[in-house]
């Protein structure tokens, strides 16, 4: 491992001790970046959009609230969540929110290296298979790839032929995929979105958020404060670590 900071880290925790004690950990390994640590909801709610970590570690009860509640708010789509708490009832709902782990107090040091280090891999990991997804969309419209491909879409009552152009964009929730198509009907296949993301790419589709996978072609606006108006008046959120990506975009097909 290189002593190049590779990973940001924001730590949510009201109790000074267990938060040296975390600091400690932390500061042993060299891919991380502390980049702030707040005892209250309300300061990480105003510094977490700002110093845009990779990772938190959040602590679930706090004096002025729980920052499950936090999270409701600001989302956790650009950043992964490690849970801190102990009292354990709280393991499903957390998981259920889409923490990327829990860990039940005491902090016990090789638990918590082992978290880290999964999320970081992990992070690593996305990166990779983006950069490869653009390589292949690259490729594809290179080679002046028809637009008229289709694909099955298996639902509980059946498996549709449609095509690829005819997708304005797909919706993920809880491992199910929604297909939105501009004759207004929505498909519903039993498959996370992952698994159609390196298919559609190359079709002038981008990942602009975890939830969303958007066709290009159906962009009427792209709003700075986040998120895209479709041709069909329908609002797409766009992650805050996508904004560029999907600005450099519009620009090459403009």
């Amino acid at each position: 491992m290189t002593n190049m900071k590779a990973m940001k880290l924001y730590i949510l925790e009201d109790e000074i001790r267990i938060l040296q004690h975390i600091l400690q950990i932390v500061n042993k390994i060299d891919y991380l970046e502390v980049v702030g640590t707040a005892a209250e909801i309300a300061v990480a709610a105003r510094e977490i959009p700002s110093v845009k970590p990779d990772i938190i570690l959040a602590d679930i009860r706090l004096k002025d609230g729980d920052s499950f509640h936090l999270f409701h708010e600001i989302g956790i789509d650009d950043f992964q969540v490690v849970f801190l708490t102990a009292y354990d009832q709280y393991a499903i709902q957390a998981l259920n929110m889409g923490a990327f782990g829990y860990l039940l107090k005491p902090i016990d040091e090789v638990s918590l290296t082992a978290i880290l280090n999964k999320c970081f891999h992990h992070r690593e990991q996305e990166k990779f298979e983006q950069q490869q997804l653009a390589v292949s969309r690259d490729h594809y419209l290179a080679q002046g790839l028809s637009a008229s491909k289709r694909i099955a879409l298996k639902s509980v009552e059946y498996i549709e032929i449609v095509s690829i152009e005819d997708i304005m964009f797909c919706k993920s929730d809880r491992g199910y995929t929604s297909f939105y198509l501009n004759d207004g009907r929505e498909i519903v296949v039993s498959k996370g979105l992952k698994e159609y993301e390196s298919l559609l790419t190359p079709f002038g589709f981008l990942r602009c958020h975890q939830s969303y996978l958007v066709n290009f072609k159906y962009v009427k606006k792209y709003y700075r404060e986040g998120y895209l108006q479709m041709e069909n008046k329908e609002n797409i959120l766009v992650s805050s670590r996508k904004k560029e990506e999907v600005i450099k975009y519009l620009e090459n097909i403009a």
